[in-house]
C-alpha cells in the first residue's frame, strides 16, 4: 500500500492523522464518517499500517515484516470486524471480536488496532457493549468506526470518538486522477466527476465500469424518446436497469446531469460548458421547449425520486410520478 500522499483530497484529515503518527499522540477511538466509496477504509486501513511500521523513514515503509504481513492481509494486530448479518452488526460480533479480543494484549506489535466498517449498523447492544471498552480502553487499543451516517451512532459513543469527516474532493483533483493515473478519455472523466459529486471512489467506480457506458446510452434513449412512450413503457425501461450491477440511483442521477446541461445551456448557450458534448442537439431542442421552472421541476423530482426509492418506496409509484413530471415540463 503507498503513503499518506496517495490520498486524493481529504487534506485535513491527512494532516490530522500523520500528526498523530509524528508526536505519538494517537487517540483511543476514530469516527471516520463519509459517503459509501468515499475511501474510508482505505485511510483507516493506511492509518492502522502506518501505526504497525517499523521501518525507519516515512511509515508505512512497505518494507518491514508488519508492512509485510498486512499487504497479505495477516498482521494479527489489524483486526477487522466482520458480521454474518447484512443489515446488523449484533453485540455478539462487538463482544468476541472486539471487547473480549482486546483483553489479550498484542501479539507483535505496539498497539492492537479494531476497523468496524460500516459502524452504523451496529444494533443498541451491539453499541452499548462498545462503550464499555470506550470509556476504559488499555493503552495499546485503538478502535476506528466507518460510518456512512454518524447520526445512527450513540451521542455518547461519538463524543468518546475523535470525528473526522470525509470532505468532497474537487473536480480538478479527480480529473487529475482520473485521466493521469487511471487513463480515462477526458469527456468520460467529467461525465464520472459530474456524476460522482466529489466522491472520488465512485468516480474511479464508474470510470472502469464496463457496464456504465451501456447504462448511459439507456439513460440517454429514454429521454429522447419519452414522448413516444407511454408511462409503463417508460417506467419499463427504466426497470430493465436492474439487470445492471449499478444501482437505480446512478442511473437516475445520470439523467440529473443531462438536464443540469440542459439548464446550463439554455442560460448561456455555451455548448462547450456541457457534461454531454454529444448531446447537443437534443439538448438544444430540449432547452428551446422547456421553461427554467419545468427543468428545475424536473431535477427536483429526479432528487425526490432518489430519496424514495432509499426509503423503499414503492418503485412503480415512483417511477410513474417521475415520468409525468418529465413529460409535462420537457
Amino acid at each position: 500500500m503507498a503513503g499518506f500522499d496517495s490520498i486524493i483530497g481529504q487534506e485535513q484529515i491527512k494532516e490530522h492523522l500523520t500528526g498523530a503518527i509524528t508526536t505519538g499522540h494517537v487517540g483511543h477511538a476514530y469516527i471516520i464518517n463519509g459517503e459509501r466509496f468515499s475511501g474510508k477504509e482505505y485511510i483507516a486501513n493506511l492509518f492502522a499500517r502506518a501505526l504497525q511500521c517499523t521501518g525507519e523513514g516515512e511509515r508505512p515503509c512497505g518494507h518491514c515484516m508488519s508492512c509485510i504481513q498486512a499487504d497479505a492481509g495477516n498482521q494479527p494486530d489489524i483486526i477487522h470486524i466482520t458480521h454474518e448479518k447484512p443489515g446488523t452488526i449484533t453485540v455478539d460480533d462487538i463482544r468476541t471480536q472486539l471487547v473480549n479480543d482486546m483483553s489479550i494484549r498484542p501479539y507483535a506489535s505496539k498497539w492492537k488496532i479494531y476497523i468496524c466498517n460500516e459502524a452504523e449498523k451496529m444494533n443498541q447492544q451491539a453499541q452499548n457493549a462498545l462503550l464499555k471498552t470506550l470509556e476504559e480502553p488499555p493503552e495499546y487499543g485503538i478502535i476506528v468506526l466507518l460510518t456512512t451516517t454518524m447520526e445512527a451512532m450513540l451521542p455518547t459513543i461519538q463524543s468518546r470518538c475523535v470525528t473526522l469527516n470525509m470532505k468532497p474532493v474537487r473536480d480538478t483533483q479527480m480529473r487529475a486522477y482520473l485521466t493521469g493515473e487511471l487513463g480515462i478519455a477526458p469527456q468520460k472523466a467529467d461525465l464520472c466527476i459530474a456524476f460522482a459529486r466529489g466522491n472520488v471512489g465512485k468516480a474511479r467506480l464508474l470510470a472502469l465500469s464496463e457496464e456504465f457506458d451501456n447504462i448511459r446510452h439507456d439513460a440517454l434513449s429514454l429521454l429522447r424518446n419519452i414522448h413516444e412512450m407511454d408511462i409503463a413503457e417508460a417506467s419499463a425501461a427504466i426497470r430493465r436497469i436492474s439487470e445492471y450491477k449499478l444501482e437505480i440511483t446512478d442511473y437516475l442521477d445520470i439523467i440529473s446531469v443531462w438536464y443540469r446541461d440542459v439548464l446550463m445551456f439554455k442560460a448561456t448557450k455555451d455548448g462547450d460548458s456541457l457534461i454531454f458534448h454529444d448531446e447537443i442537439q437534443y439538448i438544444r431542442d430540449v432547452a428551446g421547449r422547456s421553461t427554467y421552472e419545468g427543468i428545475e421541476c424536473i431535477i427536483e423530482a429526479l432528487d425526490t425520486a432518489c430519496r424514495r426509492l432509499k426509503a423503499n418506496v414503492s418503485f412503480e409509484l415512483t417511477m410513474e410520478l417521475l415520468m409525468l413530471t418529465i413529460r409535462e415540463n420537457s
